[in-house]
């Protein structure tokens, strides 16, 4: 289909609303809230006040899918407007933060699942805990990427329960405890509400219990995997963004 080059873009001519929806899979009406938010940087208006978008528009709603699909919509839309107004190299680390923080989440995972088979497995039970198997609120804290005050708070809910030594009763997490820590911590981050979190790890002396928590884990690893494939397709697109 052939049109007016209204706005006299260099090089051809420009894209109406639909085209740009056509080629991107959003709707029109998507394609101009999505400009409304930032997503898309404002475009060229013609003498008679249409829209004239390029192909730069386009790669931005295919850069904007696929980090959508990554990290949600609402971060997806501050992260593009921010990097269309940073420097090659900052742009560039903000999305690298993306790519290590899915790349942390899924060793989380993985070792939540771990945790879990070691509990299935009764290991670390009885007299095979070392020493240095236990941890501080501190350690333990900074090993799950979370703050001090949420394992108290867990605590408080029953979630996990650290041995306490010395006079001043500091927290003190044996192995068990952070396997349990673990677990909870995965459970969380998969958008599991605490009374959810407590039932779950009321249930692991079960064997339905256990293998109920392994399947959640596993989702949870299943939905990082499509993250991260959604980010890498973006790829291209990303680049282009940050090199605009």
């Amino acid at each position: 289909m052939t049109f007016k080059c209204w706005c006299g873009v260099a090089g051809g001519k420009p894209l109406r609303t639909v085209d740009v929806a056509r080629e991107s899979g959003y709707s029109v009406q998507q394609v101009r809230d999505l400009e409304r938010l930032g997503v898309l940087p404002p475009a060229a208006r013609s003498a008679n006040g249409y829209r004239c978008y390029t192909p730069a528009h386009v790669r931005a709603l295919r850069a904007y899918r696929g980090l959508a699909g990554a990290v949600g919509p609402v971060e997806a839309r501050q992260l593009l407007a921010r990097v269309r107004t940073q420097t090659l190299a900052e742009a560039a680390a903000a999305i690298s933060e993306v790519h290590v923080r899915l790349a942390r989440e899924r060793d989380e995972a993985l070792r939540a699942r771990e945790a879990l088979r070691a509990i299935q497995a009764g290991a670390g039970a009885g007299g095979s805990e070392r020493e240095g198997d236990a941890m501080t609120i501190t350690e333990l804290a900074g090993a799950l990427g979370v703050r001090p005050s949420t394992l108290r708070f867990w605590e408080q809910e029953g979630l996990i329960a650290p041995e306490r030594v010395t006079s001043l009763r500091a927290r003190r997490y044996g192995l068990a405890a952070v396997r349990a820590a673990r677990v909870v911590a995965a459970l969380r981050s998969s958008g599991y509400g605490i009374p959810a979190v407590r039932e779950i790890m009321g249930s692991l002396d079960r064997l339905d219990g256990l293998e109920e928590t392994g399947r959640v884990l596993g989702r949870r690893l299943d939905r990082i995997a499509a993250r991260t494939v959604a980010l890498l397709r973006a790829g291209a697109d990303l680049a282009a963004v940050c090199g605009s």
